[in-house]
């Protein structure tokens, strides 16, 4: 039986007069977007119009999520409570889902970025609201995670629920993602292979030099790698060739 994985970036990151990221490369490899909300990056023009181009291309639309922190890219951990979790994910999904409806399209997915993400995949009741929010935002929308708190709580709830890898990323022995302060450029045939061994083994290397066992549905490439789109496409390339189908999450088992 062949395997399907979805390939996803966080787009849609530049705002005002600042521009980060290949957007316009990688919508044409990806298939799904993680679109930034305007409160880690990205601004309403920016937000509307990376929105049109992903259904221009076909392109699976997400909220990118992030913590009110713009001038640290939403990289700094804040205290905030369950109840906040819940009305920021509301706030930006909300926001985004407005453009894409507006643009004849869905909002199909919510990421978590950077200390959001990391915060929720490690506190229960932080996750459970953020669960909380994306089943409110509709039936369909999906909750991309890496945490082993968030499956369990979006089956409880009915949410879908879609676990992300990451191949220009990498991982310590306890599965956590090794993060790079400032994004550099990436071997792109190294990449591919490990995204083909994650794909079809269900494995990746760590640091320490052992293997963990990780089986994803949907894998990261960040966008703001400075040969970000060589990678996407290589990735691509290899994976097809390995035999696996490249399809966005909707046509994937959502619940876990």
């Amino acid at each position: 039986m062949s395997r399907t994985i979805d390939l996803n970036s966080d787009m849609g990151e530049s705002f005002g007069r600042w521009q980060l990221g290949n957007d316009v490369e990688l919508m044409e490899v990806i298939t799904s977007a993680n679109i930034a909300c305007g409160w880690h990056g990205g601004d309403p023009a920016v937000m509307r119009t990376t929105v049109e181009m992903a259904i221009e291309k076909g392109v699976g639309i997400g909220a990118h999520v992030g913590l009110p922190d713009l001038l640290g890219f939403g990289r700094r951990r804040m205290q905030v409570t369950p109840d906040e979790i819940y009305d920021y994910a509301m706030y930006q999904a909300g926001a985004l889902r407005a453009f894409a409806e507006a643009a004849g399209g869905r909002l199909q997915h919510v990421k978590p970025h950077g200390a959001f993400y990391t915060m929720s995949a490690a506190d229960e009741t932080l996750a459970a609201a953020l669960v909380r929010a994306v089943g409110a935002l509709g039936d369909g929308v999906v909750l991309f995670g890496m945490g082993e708190i968030e499956p369990a709580l979006a089956a409880t709830a009915g949410v879908g629920y879609i676990r992300e890898g990451y191949v220009d990323l990498n991982y310590d022995n306890s599965g956590s993602l090794v993060i790079e302060r400032n994004k550099g450029a990436w071997d792109p045939e190294q990449v591919a292979r490990r995204a083909v061994q994650l794909a079809t083994k269900d494995e990746v290397g760590t640091v320490e030099g052992n293997t963990l066992h990780l089986a994803v549905q949907t894998i990261c490439i960040h966008g703001d790698a400075p040969n970000s789109g060589e990678i996407a496409r290589r990735v691509r390339q290899r994976l097809e060739e390995a035999g696996v189908e490249i399809a966005p999450v909707g046509s994937q088992t959502a619940a876990v």
